[in-house]
């Protein structure tokens, strides 16, 4: 039996997307340097196939052109991850084109993420997965879908896939505006151990190895940090994180079974008014409320297995996560309770199992070759939460405790098809089912309910001629809303009566867009899209909540390029532009307000330059209206992040990180809305609210290999 190298084009065989995905796989968890020589598992469905060696060069992207559906997906490989100068794990993500990851509060909180002229909040609309392990919480104690990803390691993710929009059948909850998954390693190539040190109290240690184990390997990682921030009253984050993973086999078959924990607690300056640093009663990185801040945990066991065939591919994964947050946070300072102030409390504690199954065939006699998926994903969650009035975090009153139990069932089926040289196909079809049960401390907000919804995907891909490929994509998505939500009745504070919200809020995407590689080393895609949702989830700055509101729609662009000029140097450049509307006029105006309009980057890494490696990132986050009439706007935002590195020897390197090299004053977030100060009128004051950018700082990392 012959197999194919993993990027090879037989004219007459369709590049199959799921095994495409195991190729990549393979070769992404694989190579480490240039030059590396690599066995590579059949990438290709179907046909006469020849085992080959491949040569793989650590700092090359895989070319999509020819494998990819749709212009807006795209792989970020383990090399272009360790290239970049990250302040937070969650910044690794922004290496999706067009995605801004943010933070408004403590370092230990969940990231504010922005995307396709979306403020996510906390992730609602962005699905990320680690691991298969979705991230996003439903039903969750402060915001929907909240994406906590502090957990992460850096150095174990092997690379990052990317998806935009409503046209992949495997992509269910949350996923409308995106997708993410970061992949972590089964191997490194060699041990690590890091001591990193830096202004404002940094402080990080790691070690990390994967000897051989039995049959396998057994991949350990411990990480431990501290960060206190430039702020006046420092943020004490402080997390202990680890990893302990067994795998046997290779990407296309194999298993392994991880373990993973993370635990921190953290001091928080949530945004400040701008009056008060106007008139010089706050500084910058000063704050209203000291007692805000908050601790959490997560610990997960998860496993997974694969089996390939020469026709057929099957994937099993599994999981189950314990975490919990405790939040304490005051957005209006005095203007509630002029006595005690305006902190609150939001508890979640949640115990979550997660299945994900797919099987993959050859279908021969249809078009010029053609791949089946079947896919079932569920996932159960039982929920703790509580929203509770606090001072200096100390319990006032409960404003409601509630116990949801959420069960999810997701199937799709998709078939992939080469009709022509030149065409192919991606149809698929997705259904989806939910079951809210609440179990509220007020009856009136206890109960159940059940939905469904189904979705169909298209893809339609022209080429590829010349290295350039068209694509044409159009599919429904969905977001499910928090489940107290879909059984209100009353409001828990003023117990008025309230309108429950839909349980699933159903989105419509389509999208065309090209993919060409011009140049040698040189790779383009532009993508133009339109995504309408039923329902908007709108932020509500004095409840430091959301809510589900009118209708919108988006239409932008996102142009991305990758070019490999030489060995040495690499750069990205990407561009990207929303407008986001309102589709109907209460009155107030049709703006989105926090809707990203435009957001660009541009990134330049150098290697192999002797012992000296580097990398250079600007990137700039545009305006944003505040309030639906456009009347506020945000300012923009422009940071440039920087490092140098020198190899002492083969097997230890130091690394220098700037972080805001420029030392610009601008804001991480703002926010317009009502809030009172001491002394102020009562019904407080409009007033702009923001958390700044982190000045200018350093850290330098010693790394050595064993």
């Amino acid at each position: 039996m012959k197999l194919a190298p993993p990027f090879a084009r037989p004219r007459s065989r369709l590049p199959s997307p799921r095994r495409a995905r195991i190729a990549v796989d393979a070769v992404v968890q694989t190579f480490s340097c240039a030059g590396l020589t690599l066995l590579a598992p059949a990438a290709w469905a179907g046909g006469e196939q020849t085992l080959e060696t491949v040569v793989i060069k650590g700092s090359t992207t895989p070319s999509l052109v020819g494998v990819a559906d749709s212009a807006s997906v795209g792989t970020v490989t383990k090399k272009q991850l360790d290239a970049r100068t990250v302040y937070r794990p969650g910044e690794l993500l922004e290496s999706a084109p067009g995605l801004i990851v943010s933070q408004h509060s403590g370092e230990g909180k969940a990231n504010q993420f922005y995307l396709r002229g979306f403020n996510l909040d906390h992730g609602t609309d962005l699905r990320t997965t680690v691991d298969g392990m979705l991230v996003n919480q439903r039903t969750h104690g402060h915001g929907q879908g909240w994406t906590d990803v502090n957990f992460l390691i850096p150095e174990l993710a092997s690379g990052l896939e990317y998806k935009k929009g409503p046209y992949f059948a495997s992509e269910g909850d949350f996923s409308s505006a995106g997708a993410v998954n970061v992949r972590y390693t089964d191997t490194l190539d060699k041990g690590i151990a890091s001591v990193g040190l830096g202004e404002n109290g940094y402080r990080r240690v790691l070690l990390a190895d994967s000897p051989a184990f039995g049959n396998g390997h057994l991949l350990y990682a411990i990480e431990g940090l501290n960060n206190d921030g430039p702020f006046d009253r420092p943020d004490k984050y402080r997390k202990f994180n680890s990893v302990l993973r067994y795998s046997e086999g290779n990407a296309s078959s194999g298993f392994n079974v991880t373990g993973m924990a993370y635990r921190a607690h953290w001091n928080a300056t949530d945004q400040i008014p701008r009056r008060a640093v106007d008139d010089g009663s706050l500084g910058r990185f000063d704050l209203i409320d000291p007692s805000d801040g908050g601790k959490a945990h997560r610990y997960s066991l998860s496993g997974a297995w694969r089996q390939s065939a020469e026709t057929s591919n099957t994937q099993v994964n599994a999981y189950f996560i314990d975490s919990k947050l405790d939040l304490f946070s005051n957005f209006t300072y005095f203007l509630d309770d002029p006595v005690r102030g305006d902190q609150f409390e939001q508890r979640d504690r949640r115990l979550t199992f997660g299945l994900n199954l797919s099987h993959s065939w050859f279908q021969p006699g249809v078009g010029l070759d053609s791949q089946n998926t079947l896919g079932l994903q569920l996932q159960n969650d039982n929920i703790f939460n509580g929203l509770l009035s606090t001072q200096a975090r100390r319990v006032v009153s409960t404003t409601r405790l509630d116990h949801v139990v959420e069960r999810s069932v997701g199937v799709y089926a998709e078939n992939a098809t080469r009709w022509l040289p030149w065409f192919r196909t991606v149809v698929g079809v997705r259904g989806d089912t939910y079951r809210f049960d609440v179990d509220s401390d007020n009856d009136a907000n206890s109960g159940n309910r059940t939905a469904g919804i189904v979705n169909p995907k298209l893809a339609l891909i022209f080429g590829p001629w010349s290295r350039t490929e068209f694509y044409v994509n159009a599919g429904g998505g969905f977001h499910s809303n928090d489940a107290r939500g879909t059984t209100i009745r009353l409001d828990p504070k003023s117990g008025d009566p309230v309108a429950r919200v839909s349980p699933l809020v159903r989105s419509k995407g389509y999208e065309v867009g090209v993919r060409t590689e011009p140049l040698p080393g040189l790779q383009t895609s532009l993508a133009l899209y339109r995504l309408d949702f039923d329902s908007e989830l709108v932020f509500i700055g004095d409840a430091g909540n959301t809510e589900a509101g009118r209708a919108s729609r988006r239409i932008g662009f996102e142009l991305a390029n990758y070019y490999k000029l030489s060995n040495w140097l690499t750069v990205d450049a990407d561009v990207a532009y929303a407008r986001a509307r309102f589709r109907s006029d209460d009155g107030s105006g049709r703006r989105i307000p926090g809707s990203v309009e435009g957001v660009a980057s541009l990134a330049a890494s150098v290697d192999n330059l002797g012992p000296w490696f580097g990398a250079l990132q600007l990137r700039y986050f545009g305006p944003r209206p505040l309030l639906e009439d456009n009347s506020v706007r945000s300012d923009s935002t422009a940071s440039l992040n920087g490092r140098i590195g020198y190899k002492i020897t083969p097997s230890i390197k130091i690394e220098l990180e700037g972080f805001n090299l420029t030392n610009r004053k601008d804001s991480s977030i703002d926010y317009y809305y009502t809030s009172r100060l001491p002394g102020e009128a009562a019904g407080g004051v409009d007033d702009f609210h923001f958390h700044p950018l982190e000045s200018r700082s350093f850290r330098v990392t010693m790394v050595m290999e064993f």
